[in-house]
């Protein structure tokens, strides 16, 4: 096996505050009680003390790239937005951090041209699309393939969708990308498989995304939105199976282990026909320090 050529940080849920002050006509529809969970609550869940500590921590393991999965906002202001992206600007060069959006991020429809605006530079890729997404960055032997699921949905829904021709857009990537030799990485902010968030938070189209992984595969996909470490499979042909890693929220404030802010850092080495992915998971400790929360195995 060759050694390590490629070493991924994979980020998600910051949930970026404090939330701006919104002005009155931009509390329109879902924003409104999006604005008053904040108000009651949901502000105590995320903390940014420790979302830098994070931050710094993923600094420190030296990455060649960062993959930000989503729900960077909390209820899709232009504001927020504009905080938001300074962040993602802390993170390093925009061609070494690659950003899909989440449901808070497409909160309502009047988010979406501020939305594709303010990350531009961390979702262009290096094919043409007629569409931002999917796209496709190549680093080294690595493809990294970002899909949006963000889309805006009514009151107290939280669920994403590709769509078509997002989904006929990506299966030809993964099979170009095959044909090159790379190791894919796709990510994107939803659960991929089916019931993996159940109906009002899940993605509506897994069984079409879990068909494609069938026919293209994949080497590793990447997603947030449940605010919780998880590693399963997904079929890719009849002997392979394909990783699948959510990462928790980055800037969680919750004290149960399982919700503790962190992120997971990958080893990839090799090429797609002798590959080989290591993880591991960094984190907040029960001292309140970040630092090693173990392995993640993966097998494939």
């Amino acid at each position: 096996m060759a050694p390590v050529l490629f070493r991924l940080a994979h980020l998600t849920d910051p949930h970026i505050g404090p939330l701006p002050r919104p002005r009155r006509r931009e509390l329109l529809g879902k924003r409104v009680t999006g604005y008053l969970n904040w108000r009651r609550g949901r502000h105590l869940v995320h903390d940014m003390a420790t979302l830098s500590h994070i931050v710094a921590d993923v600094k420190a393991q030296n990455p060649d790239h960062i993959a930000m999965t989503g729900d960077i906002a909390n209820i899709g202001l232009p504001a927020e937005f504009q905080l938001a992206r300074k962040w993602l600007e802390t993170l390093g060069p925009s061609e070494d951090v690659s950003f899909v959006p989440g449901n808070h991020d497409a909160y309502v429809r009047g988010s979406l041209p501020d939305l594709a605006r303010a990350f531009a530079p961390w979702t262009t890729g290096e094919t043409e699309t007629p569409a931002r997404y999917p796209y496709l960055r190549v680093r080294g032997n690595v493809a990294l393939i970002g899909l949006s699921s963000a889309v805006p949905t009514p009151f107290f829904i939280a669920s994403g969708r590709l769509g078509r021709r997002q989904l006929e857009w990506a299966d030809a990537m993964l099979a170009d990308c095959a044909t090159r030799d790379l190791i894919r990485v796709v990510m994107l902010h939803h659960p991929p498989q089916v019931d993996a968030a159940g109906l009002a938070r899940g993605l509506i189209d897994a069984r079409e995304f879990e068909e494609m992984i069938w026919r293209r595969g994949a080497e590793l996909i990447l997603h947030g939105h449940n605010h919780k470490t998880s590693v399963t499979y997904l079929d890719a042909g009849r002997s392979r199976k394909t990783p699948v890693v959510g990462a928790p929220s980055a800037s969680s404030a919750r004290l149960a282990a399982r919700h503790r802010a962190g992120y997971h850092v990958f080893e990839i080495a090799g090429h797609l026909q002798d590959y080989e992915i290591k993880a591991y998971a960094r984190g907040v400790l029960p001292t309140g320090a970040i630092g090693d929360l173990g392995v993640l195995t993966l097998s494939s």
